[in-house]
């Protein structure tokens, strides 16, 4: 299967924004490299200068996924303070399973980001 490179503006905005929620939600750098799928130091450093040049789908559905959840967080939690904080406190719901969100989300597979998503969607159903 041949990996396509993804529009570069779009993928530049898209990480603006997740840069932006990576600030709410207090991320730090490792946090951050290993939500976008583990870029190298030297690409997460021109991603976070705004110098996008190229990416790859999976980068773009990352950003995707994670403003997404950010998103259904602040509509289920319509305090901004308490949505944020939600993404690092335990939950007892069965796929946290007492761990937060973003354990869930940090493992590193896009599946995980998935995962967190579609709780979300049916929790605003």
């Amino acid at each position: 299967m041949a990996i396509h490179k993804t529009d570069p503006a779009l993928l530049a905005a898209g990480l603006r924004a997740f840069f932006r929620v990576s600030v709410e939600w207090k991320l730090n750098e490792a946090e951050q490299i290993s939500l976008l799928g583990s870029p190298s130091q030297s690409v997460f450093a021109r991603w976070r200068s705004d110098d996008v040049a190229s990416g790859f789908p999976e980068t773009l559905e990352r950003v995707s996924l994670i403003i997404g959840i950010y998103k259904a967080i602040h509509t289920l939690l319509p305090d901004p303070a308490r949505a944020n904080q939600w993404m690092r406190a335990p939950n007892l719901a069965p796929i946290f399973a007492g761990g937060s969100a973003l354990n869930q989300m940090l493992r590193g597979d896009i599946a995980d980001l998935r995962r967190v998503r579609t709780y979300l969607d049916t929790q605003l159903h």
